[in-house]
């Protein structure tokens, strides 16, 4: 894989970790491991995973408490392990936002087999979802370049369209005016660029003079923000 999945392991099993992360290792994910619910949560503060592998049945805090706090605030894939195999504690484990549920002990095979699935079914479901961005009463399609006032379609010249989605790709960072220029060929140069963000201001600003979201950056360029 030019850039493999990145994989948290979260069970108290030393043994099944060390095996876990050995042989996904070998299929050629990139594998980190926790013993405990709390130390996975050190790492999913300053990592970013693709999928867990997350055992119910751990000291402290369960694995489905967890999976239920990860859900208030991410979308990662989990794949539940489970020594309990009652329909119940499946139900329990779906309802509680898991993507799959393998019972213990299982095949390493089946395990990957699992775990490829539930990854591309990830993929696909990006895939699906329009790649937006939100300001104000707005919000902006970057795959179609269309903006919405609500329900509205708000109209944009080529050019308006294109400098809104160079800063739309960015938002919240400062881009400068040679960027837009080099990402917005309609835009033209960029001098031309001022006019063409003022013209953009008139349809998305309450008022263009104070503007809200597309923003002037002293001595680099523009950047558009949402609330």
């Amino acid at each position: 894989m030019d850039d493999p999945a990145h994989i948290l392991v979260v069970d108290d099993d030393t043994r099944l970790r060390e095996l876990l992360q050995r042989y996904l290792a070998e299929q050629g994910f990139r594998v980190t491991t926790a013993g405990d619910a709390g130390e996975a949560r050190d790492f999913l503060r300053s990592l970013a995973f693709d999928l867990l592998v997350l055992d119910i049945m751990m000291p402290g805090e369960s694995g489905l408490d967890l999976l239920r706090a990860l859900r208030e605030e991410q979308r990662v894939p989990v794949l539940l392990l489970t020594a309990m195999d009652e329909v119940e504690n499946r139900i329990e484990g779906f309802e509680s936002g898991a993507d799959d549920y393998l019972s213990k002990p299982f095949e390493p095979r089946e395990l990957l087999l699992r775990i490829n699935a539930v990854l591309r079914r990830a993929v696909d479901a990006q895939e699906r979802v329009p790649r937006r961005v939100h300001f104000g009463a707005f919000s902006f399609d970057l795959d179609r370049e269309e903006l919405r006032r609500g329900d509205a379609f708000v109209r944009l010249s080529i050019a308006e369209q294109q400098l809104l989605k160079a800063l739309a790709n960015r938002i919240g960072a400062p881009v400068s005016r040679e960027e837009l220029s080099e990402a917005s060929p309609e835009v033209g140069n960029a001098r031309t660029i001022d006019v063409q963000v003022t013209r953009l201001r008139r349809k998305i600003e309450v008022d263009p003079k104070y503007p809200r979201y597309l923003q002037t950056v002293r001595g680099v360029g523009y950047a558009l923000v949402s609330d």
